[in-house]
């Protein structure tokens, strides 16, 4: 599902990653671990196709397409497709409703407004939200908008998941029904999640725990 080779990553003289090799398999739930700065956002980054690397002879190939073959208008589209992001603090747009914030993506793809709105209330129902569904970011809590941030991520069926630090900007309540609903959503989608977290419960809970240490995986 993700294969990187030899992914090294520089800002101006600082070498972020050095050399980082990393498989993961379909449906695989992977936390990434490590003390601020070993590198795991940017690792996260460059999956992500956000952010590029530096190094003629590494390889990133995601859900079976080189990246690095891709023009940035189909990068983009494969980033639209394939991936969907979960951020600590959310990214809601305040002027929109929970609805329209997770029906966004699927517009930015071309979806219909009748096809993206029918699957947005689907997940929002899922998720628990269907009361909330008209309410601005500012009048949700956190875990629910956390909730929305995850059915906005899910609304195009990326098969790959990405997270950072989805749930250290919530309570410890909030935070361990996020950490379950990833759990449900592999079980139920078959989505693959790469997870960073400084969260050790949700860190021992996935499938696989790899930890970097000064820009490579130390495990």
């Amino acid at each position: 599902m993700i294969e990187a080779q030899n992914i090294h990553k520089y800002y101006d003289s600082l070498h972020v990653l050095k050399g980082v090799d990393l498989h993961i398999i379909k449906s695989e739930i992977v936390s990434i671990v490590g003390a601020s700065g070993a590198g795991k956002t940017t690792l996260l980054q460059i999956i992500g196709t956000l952010d590029t690397h530096h190094n003629a002879n590494s390889k990133l190939t995601i859900n079976g397409v080189d990246v690095k073959s891709l023009s940035s208008k189909k990068l983009a589209k494969f980033r639209n497709e394939n991936l969907g992001f979960i951020f600590q603090f959310h990214q809601l747009l305040p002027e929109f409703t929970a609805l329209e914030n997770v029906c966004i993506p699927a517009f930015i793809k071309g979806t219909s407004k009748p096809a993206a709105t029918k699957k947005a209330l689907e997940l929002l129902s899922f998720l628990g939200l269907s009361h909330r569904k008209d309410h601005k970011p500012n009048e949700l809590s956190g875990g629910e908008q956390q909730r929305v941030a995850v059915a906005r991520a899910l609304i195009n069926d990326p098969p790959i998941i990405l997270a950072d630090e989805p749930s250290g900007n919530l309570d410890t309540e909030s935070s361990e029904n996020l950490h379950k609903l990833f759990f449900r959503l592999r079980d139920e989608f078959g989505q693959t999640f790469v997870i960073v977290t400084h969260n050790k419960d949700l860190a021992d809970m996935a499938d696989r725990k790899l930890v970097m240490r000064d820009g490579v995986i130390a495990n």
